[in-house]
């Protein structure tokens, strides 16, 4: 599998289809985070704009090969679950490195204090708080990715529709992991406070594989 997932990886770098969401992403956040702005506040808005990057990553990275080449793999490594598997571990992680990268980059140049300046904020903590942010929208956007390309819908119209309907849902709707950390940083920064989303980290988790074995069982029925 760890073969698999480099293999995925290197195609997914060299077919420079990473360019578009990644330059999206960096946009995004070249116009909501500024140097000396509160470090909670600049972390909640670097990791809501993991999700539909990751999301998008997935659905390059699944539908990066041919479906001659994807039998082909599949063959080799034992199916077609095993093949889809390691696509969207790929996929994910590419995004998880990018968001840790840009909790590295908020952590350097944003000020650690409350909204308001008046209270401070523990880079460490904060720093913690951010990576799981990052964690959950990126296993959230995984999830929307999975379920929003094939096997479960295979015309592209289709699956770029479904995830743009379904990335802001995923991002803001009541009981969603991404929110409430999201919302965590966010609200916590009024008062310097960190809060540690460790709970929307598990719910993200749970999402994340279910969606996963949903995916992967069915392209052997779906290709």
């Amino acid at each position: 599998m760890t073969a698999l997932v480099r293999y995925r990886t290197a195609l997914l770098l060299r077919s420079q289809r990473w360019l578009a969401p990644v330059l999206l992403y960096m946009a995004f956040l070249g116009v909501g985070v500024r140097a000396g702005q509160p470090v909670l506040d600049s972390l909640g808005y670097a990791a809501a704009g993991l999700l539909p990057v990751t999301a998008w990553l997935v659905q390059v990275c699944v539908t990066q090969e041919p479906p001659a080449a994807r039998a082909v793999v599949a063959a080799a490594v034992g199916g077609q679950p095993r093949a889809h598997l390691a696509a969207l571990l790929a996929a994910s992680g590419c995004a998880g490195l990018l968001g840790a990268a840009a909790t590295a980059v908020v952590l350097l140049i944003s000020e650690p204090t409350s909204t308001d300046h008046r209270a401070e904020v523990a880079l460490p903590s904060a720093g913690l708080a951010g990576l799981l942010a990052a964690a959950c929208c990126v296993l959230l956007g995984a999830a929307v990715g999975a379920l929003c390309t094939r096997p479960l819908l295979h015309r592209r119209g289709w699956s770029v529709a479904a995830t743009v309907l379904a990335v802001l849902p995923a991002l803001v709707a009541h009981g969603s992991p991404a929110k409430y950390a999201v919302t965590g940083l966010v609200t916590g920064s009024h008062t310097g406070t960190v809060h540690v989303p460790v709970l929307p980290l598990l719910a993200a988790v749970a999402v994340a594989a279910a969606a996963a074995t949903l995916a992967c069982r069915l392209t052997s029925v779906r290709g």
